[in-house]
């Protein structure tokens, strides 16, 4: 069973040297491995290195290092993968990535990969079987893709193409995994299928991401949550308790792990982890 977390590139150097010590917390929870986003662009590519050859280095726990093919030639690409396996890290999470905010008209030329599949195909053609390489799933449906079925035959093609496994986007209800890794299994894919939580900490933050990403929020979630959305402690309580009872509904449904998105902070992921694994 997978236990593992996600973790973004912060902006400042006090953020940086701030997250240092949560990484160290979260290594105390034994995960099997830790990934760290890459921004639109590439704009913090450097720390996103910095941060999964940090893990490795000095916590001995596998890491994962995001990598969009929005904005960057192959050849670029081709640098990026060579700088990650220079600095000892042989796991990726092969992304299409969103255009940057500066730059959302960025359309994919000649040089360039449109869909994530296309750079697994290369990392695969260029570096064999050095790098695991996990993808994005979505239980759901792409935002661009709401056809669920249209969706899973795009996830088994970056399969065949030599991913290894799957993150899913967040939800909260856990039937749509659950038909997500039947559309799936019928299909012949066999590969993991790791659901991505998010414990909700935040109402109003909640329904403005779930609002760009393409996440539902079902009634129940918005029942519970809407007349708490201003009581932080409250909303807390009650982000941990149907946290905990989705990851085990999961898990008891035969789900292979976890993979619990931190927003780089310890808590309450650390109280969810402890009370499951």
């Amino acid at each position: 069973m997978t236990l593992s977390f996600e973790l973004f590139p912060p902006k400042t150097e006090e953020g940086y040297l701030k997250l240092l010590n949560t990484i160290h917390q979260l290594c105390d929870l034994k995960p099997d491995f830790i990934s760290c986003t890459y921004g639109a662009g590439g704009g913090n590519r450097e720390k996103t290195l910095d941060i999964v050859e940090h893990i490795q280095k000095h916590h001995q726990i596998s890491s994962v290092a995001h990598l969009t093919c929005v904005m960057h030639t192959k050849d670029e690409i081709k640098a990026i993968l060579t700088d990650i396996k220079q600095r000892g890290v042989c796991n990726v999470l092969a992304l299409r990535g969103d255009a940057p905010k500066d730059n959302p008209n960025w359309v994919p030329g000649k040089d360039n990969f449109k869909y994530s599949w296309e750079l697994v195909a290369f990392i695969r053609e260029y570096f064999k079987d050095y790098f695991s390489i996990g993808v994005a799933g979505f239980p759901e449906g792409h935002i661009l893709c709401p056809d669920r079925e249209l969706d899973a035959q795009y996830l088994k093609n970056k399969i065949t193409k030599g991913a290894d496994y799957a993150i899913t986007q967040l939800f909260f209800n856990n039937q749509d995994y659950f038909d997500y890794v039947v559309r799936l299994k019928k299909l012949g894919v066999t590969s993991r299928i790791i659901p991505g939580i998010l414990p909700i900490t935040d109402y109003p933050a909640l329904v403005r991401f779930c609002l760009m990403c393409g996440s539902s929020i079902p009634q129940k979630v918005h029942d519970i949550f809407k007349p708490i959305a201003e009581d932080r402690e409250k909303t807390l309580a009650a982000g941990i308790d149907f946290c905990l009872k989705q990851s085990r509904e999961l898990l008891q449904g035969g789900a292979p792990g976890l993979h619990f998105y931190t927003l780089n902070k310890i808590h309450p992921v650390d109280v969810i982890v402890s009370s499951i694994f």
